[in-house]
């Protein structure tokens, strides 16, 4: 079906987006040169520290893995405030929204654009232009040009805009209202996004470990800590930002990878267990990203895991089958009507991170199977060399779904722990 072809369009795109997120230099010097005059002086933006009494923002999460293949919030941007519904990523740091600058390839109607005002927009000299594009400074022939960005898509896809500023109205959990003004991504030029049919989000929500991130940047002024989590569930969940709603106890942690290449979330080495017994596979280096709705394996990796399965199944009354949700899917003597049916049939696989003492994260069934329309159920794991990833592996919303995920940027810790997600926030 048309609609399964644009989910699985979808799923490549966003995740390959948020891995190879870049500004082309010569692409930039194009966009600025046809601005034409350049906008009069402004005072730099301070993205330096602000004193003040952090709280914590509190938002709910829309969504599913199968069959819409995203999670998103609604965050109001302006004064006064417009809603717009923005795909939650922690492996992309900008966020961008569709934008009436005008806008050439957007998939929303005109009056859901966000549009600009001339005060808006930042300078290409403005710190924030700077951290925005780090680590390859913007080309800048006037300082008073509008700052570009471009990122880029494996499905050679690209969003081409100009950053911006504006207020993001947020209710504190502490009562007060904040209203800091951020800086965004206003993608005016967007080729190849033409999803059929387009999908309901305006935008990426940006949450990865930079400076421009919506993370880094209230932290920056002092609002929340640069801590945040999510938990994803059914149809439903919830992102924080700040450090209120970190549990004190029952939170399995391990540290996150540093290096200049390394710019997400990432840890390891950790071992490949399958119903609690070593595979052979170490050393794996994993992403977290919920930019991504599948998890993707490197080869090596990949192929251990379909032939572990595949063995585990052998004698058991399921049968391939050929499916347009997913390439690796099974049929049983009758059609699926949810995991619970299926779940019985598959074993647990687990990432033991070998830093660390007794760190584990567990992946049961239904953190990596989907059922489908069809009453089919599908391995929502698949091969990253086909998705042009190399040896890189992406854990994605599958395999986070249940659990609520903590980004502690403080403490440079990455947290979890099941939960119920479909639940209004509470006790885990």
């Amino acid at each position: 079906m048309a609609d399964q072809k644009m989910k699985e369009r979808r799923r490549v795109s966003l995740m390959i987006m948020v891995l190879i997120f870049q500004v082309l230099s010569a692409s930039l010097h194009g966009c600025l040169a046809a601005i034409g005059q350049g906008q009069p002086p402004r005072k730099p933006t301070s993205i330096h520290p602000r004193a003040g009494v952090r709280s914590s923002v509190f938002l709910p999460v829309s969504g599913n893995v199968y069959p819409l293949g995203y999670y998103s919030v609604t965050i109001g941007i302006g004064n006064p405030p417009k809603p717009f519904q923005l795909d939650i990523d922690t492996g992309s740091d900008l966020t961008w929204v569709q934008c009436d600058a005008p806008c050439t390839g957007c998939t929303l109607p005109r009056d859901q654009l966000y549009n600009p005002s001339k005060n808006n927009f930042v300078d290409c000299k403005d710190p924030i232009c700077l951290a925005v594009n780090s680590p390859n400074p913007p080309q800048c022939k006037n300082p008073n040009e509008k700052c570009c960005f471009q990122v880029q898509y494996a499905d050679h896809g690209s969003v081409l805009g100009f950053i911006v500023l504006d207020t993001f109205p947020l209710r504190l959990v502490n009562g007060t209202l904040s209203k800091p003004h951020l800086a965004f991504g206003c993608g005016h030029s967007l080729q190849n996004r033409g999803l059929h049919p387009p999908t309901p989000t305006a935008g990426v929500l940006g949450l990865g470990k930079s400076k421009a991130s919506i993370s880094s940047q209230l932290s920056s002024m002092g609002v929340t800590k640069n801590v945040f989590g999510h938990c994803l569930g059914d149809n439903r969940g919830f992102l924080f930002f700040g450090a209120d709603f970190v549990p004190k106890s029952g939170m399995t942690w391990t540290r996150m990878l540093q290096s200049s290449s390394d710019k997400h979330y990432s840890s390891g080495p950790a071992e490949l267990l399958f119903g609690g017994k070593p595979t052979g596979i170490k050393g794996v280096n994993v992403i977290f990203d919920t930019g991504s709705t599948y998890t993707y394996l490197n080869l090596k990796v990949y192929e251990t895991v379909l032939n572990l399965i595949r063995k585990d199944l052998s004698g058991k009354q399921l049968h391939i089958v050929k499916d347009k949700a997913l390439p690796i899917c099974w049929k049983g003597t009758k059609p699926f009507k949810s995991m619970r049916d299926a779940r019985n049939y598959f074993s647990t696989f687990a990432l033991s991170f070998t830093g660390s003492s007794n760190v584990q994260l567990q992946l049961p069934p239904e953190n990596y199977l989907i059922v489908t329309e069809q009453g089919n159920v599908c391995l929502g794991i698949l091969n990253g060399a086909e998705a042009g990833l190399g040896t890189t592996n992406v854990i994605g919303d599958i395999s986070l779904q249940g659990k609520l995920v903590i980004y502690d940027n403080e403490n440079q810790m990455i947290g979890w722990a099941n939960a119920d997600c479909n639940r209004k926030f509470g006790s885990f």
